[in-house]
């Protein structure tokens, strides 16, 4: 593993874990992967939900600071984030990867 983590960057993690467990929530960053968009743009993507029901997704994704928004007039343009989900990347994926190739490599030489 790559250095040690501490309890802030655990938090940080947890927040992200939790924020990404909601497949609506997936479903989400991938709209604003696309491209930024306005609070009512993102609603309308989810017309299976009530706007209260997608601000309270909204506002997990801003709390794992997945996502950002701004006040442009009376408008919230809404945008991602991605150093939390690289950070998420470097820590556990990246390692655990690795750690994997090198297990099947020393396997391959028996």
């Amino acid at each position: 593993m790559s250095g040690t983590a501490h309890k802030g960057d655990d938090e940080a993690d947890d927040r992200v874990f939790k924020a990404l467990a909601a497949p609506v929530r997936r479903r989400m960053l991938d709209a604003l992967k696309e491209s930024p968009r306005t609070t009512g743009e993102l609603c309308s993507l989810f017309p299976d939900l009530d706007r209260t029901t997608v601000l309270q997704h909204l506002r997990v994704l801003e709390q794992a600071e997945l996502v950002t928004g701004r006040k442009v007039g009376r408008e919230r343009h809404l945008s991602l984030a991605p150093l939390p989900i690289k950070r998420i990347h470097d820590r556990w994926i990246g390692d655990y990867a690795r750690a994997a190739v090198d297990l099947l490599d020393r396997l391959d030489r028996g």
